[in-house]
Formats: C-alpha cells, sequence, structure tokens
C-alpha cells in the first residue's frame, strides 16, 4: 500500500539519536497507529512497548532482535517484526525510509 487514507497526523514529529532518527504519527479511525520515518546510517536500540513491524520503504540495515538468532540484512521491500516488550538494534548502512506498525494482541 503506498498511501493511507482517512488518518490524522501528529504535526510534532518524534525526534531521536540527536535528529538522526525521525517520524511522524498517524493515527486510524479504529484507534490504531502508525509512525512514518526516516533513520540516517547509525546503530541505534530501541525498546518496544506493543508488538511492531517494520516495512522497510527504502534503503539498507542490519537488525538484531535475539541474540540467538543474529544480524539480519533489511533492505528496501522488507519488513521486520518485534515482539512486544523487547528490545531491538539496529545498523542502519544508508539512508532508510520505514513505516512502523503498532499491534495489538487480539
Amino acid at each position: 500500500m503506498s498511501e493511507f487514507e482517512g488518518v490524522a497526523v501528529v504535526k510534532q514529529a518524534s525526534i531521536y539519536f540527536d535528529g538522526k532518527v525521525t517520524s511522524r504519527t498517524l493515527k486510524f479511525a479504529d484507534g490504531s497507529h502508525k509512525t512514518l520515518g526516516i533513520m540516517l546510517p547509525g546503530e541505534y536500540e530501541f525498546n518496544t512497548e506493543a508488538k511492531e513491524v517494520m516495512d522497510i520503504m527504502s534503503g539498507e540495515l542490519e537488525v538484531l532482535i535475539s541474540a540467538t538468532e543474529g544480524w539480519k540484512t533489511i533492505s528496501g521491500g522488507d519488513a521486520f517484526e518485534v515482539p512486544a516488550n523487547s528490545k531491538f538494534s539496529l545498523k542502519v548502512n544508508s539512508v532508510t525510509d520505514y513505516c512502523c506498525s503498532y499491534l495489538k494482541d487480539l
């Protein structure tokens, strides 16, 4: 899906790591939300509350979700999932455009 319809956009950006990672929040009528953002090259660690699916639109990064699975390379067009209440590490190799979906357990 290349666009979202019927959403509210939070005007204020979320800015992390001295501006190297930014995002904007989209709120949907059903109460769900997503963030759209850009990550500059670097290494980052994030914590999750909800389960997340990260769709990478363009760019390339490596993700570490669990030490047993090791680092995985993710490129534009790929996605990865992160469990709720966990953390993950990223090595962003090139400017990366992403969409993060926050999933509620049903």
